[in-house]
């Protein structure tokens, strides 16, 4: 088992204030979806508030842009949760209530198993993804690396990097 966990954040600017009518849809399932993340296999921690969700969380100068971040035990089952469960029908409707984004707004990274990252921690993640690409400090789901405690994958052996040609 590994000693690290994989953490993400995601951000999105949305349509309308939470309590507006162009949100309404996308608020009355953000309690179960975020209920149905909690109960996924590998699910470790999400940020919340009291109110038992981020929406009020304000990390950045734009009021519109919304954070999510979680912890999960391993890549596997955060594609899980994200791409076979319940949680898809809410992403492939998305555009209804998010606004298309020029740049990364998701970045994946591992953290020591136990660790909670901040929110500063994360934007500066997802800062470094749009700079830099995908790094194993700060990927995405088509890019990803292995925990920093993988057993390293060797290159297959070629015969001719070790026979003299003749």
């Amino acid at each position: 088992m590994s000693r690290y966990e994989l953490a993400q954040l995601n951000v999105g600017v949305i349509r309308g204030p939470m309590d507006s009518p162009v949100m309404a849809e996308f608020a009355a399932n953000l309690e179960r979806i975020n209920a149905l993340a909690e109960a996924s296999p590998g699910f470790v921690w999400r940020l919340k508030t009291d109110a038992g969700d981020a929406t009020d969380i304000r990390a950045f100068d734009d009021p519109n842009l919304l954070l999510n971040m979680s912890v999960w035990r391993d890549l596997e089952s955060l594609r899980r949760y994200v791409y076979n469960s319940a949680h898809v029908e809410i992403m492939r409707r998305r555009r209804a209530w998010f606004e298309r984004m020029s740049e990364a707004y998701l970045v994946l990274w591992w953290v020591p198993r136990g660790h909670r990252p901040s929110i500063e921690e994360a934007t500066q993640r997802l800062e470094r993804l749009r700079r830099e690409g995908p790094v194993p400090q700060a990927f995405t789901f088509r890019e990803a690396y292995p925990p920093p405690d993988a057993p390293q994958v060797q290159a297959p052996f070629d015969l001719r990097d070790e026979c003299p040609s003749t």
